[in-house]
């Protein structure tokens, strides 16, 4: 394991000279030009000098993991050895947590499902193997759900066909095999209903002709056979009827 060090930058204002003398890294490499004040430095209180130093200098990385200051830790994470960044799996910052996540391999990561931060688990839901990832299909957070949603393999998302929360129904809405929407024939939002219209099989997809949604009722006819879509040529709605007549019509011509 690397050992690591704490470091308190100084006022800014004071640079370079008094960041320059307290720093462990000016003496191998500001004469070599591996540093420089208010450019590439680790001990400034900028991220972008910072990730400057880091990026120039991953071998030091690992000595600021303990660092006082969540950003610092956070940048050396980025460029430290994946063994040192192991260690901050726990550490008290959300940010520093979220890079943790960004760098662990996937098969590493369930140890972050449950992490107490959103972004965090979003982050592991993008990386996470695709077979675990029915371990956050409960997630508390919708948004961490429509992750899940988003890369579940088919045959586990009709897990989400009943979740609370409309966007995650949308993206399963998406993503299902067609033959799977008619679990969806029914959900009591509109948009997710006409996301089922417009990829649903022809005879399911006939099911939502007599929706009391119009949009829905127009998104189907362009799925539904041609014999239940003559229904709708007098629907009340008139950009209905235009697309029934529409598709009837190109029918006629093909």
């Amino acid at each position: 394991m690397v050992k690591t060090t704490e470091f308190v930058a100084a006022d800014e204002a004071q640079v370079p000279d008094v960041l320059c003398s307290i720093c462990p890294h000016a003496a191998g490499l500001l004469a070599a030009g591996r540093c420089q004040p208010r450019e590439v430095c680790a001990l400034a209180m900028s991220g972008r000098q910072m990730d400057n130093f880091f990026r120039l200098n991953p071998e030091s990385a690992p000595l600021h993991l303990a660092d006082a200051h969540w950003e610092r830790r956070a940048i050396a994470a980025r460029h430290a050895p994946l063994e040192a960044v192991r260690a901050l799996v726990a550490d008290r910052d959300e940010v520093v947590r979220r890079v943790v996540a960004t760098r662990l391999p996937p098969e590493e990561l369930l140890r972050l499902r449950r992490d107490r931060d959103r972004e965090v688990r979003i982050a592991v839901a993008q990386r996470l193997p695709v077979d675990d990832l029915i371990s956050m299909a409960g997630d508390a957070d919708y948004v961490v759900r429509v992750v899940v949603a988003r890369r579940m393999s088919h045959g586990r998302l009709t897990r989400l066909v009943g979740d609370p929360e409309r966007e995650v129904r949308k993206t399963v809405a998406q993503r299902l095999p067609a033959f799977a929407l008619v679990k969806l024939l029914a959900d009591p939002e509109p948009e997710v209903r006409r996301i089922v219209a417009e990829r649903a099989l022809p005879d399911d997809a006939a099911q939502l002709l007599a929706d009391p949604d119009w949009t829905v009722r127009f998104s189907a006819v362009g799925r539904a056979p041609l014999a239940a879509v003559r229904t709708l040529l007098s629907d009340p709605e008139p950009e209905v009827r235009r697309q029934a007549w529409r598709r009837l019509a190109e029918a006629d011509f093909s």
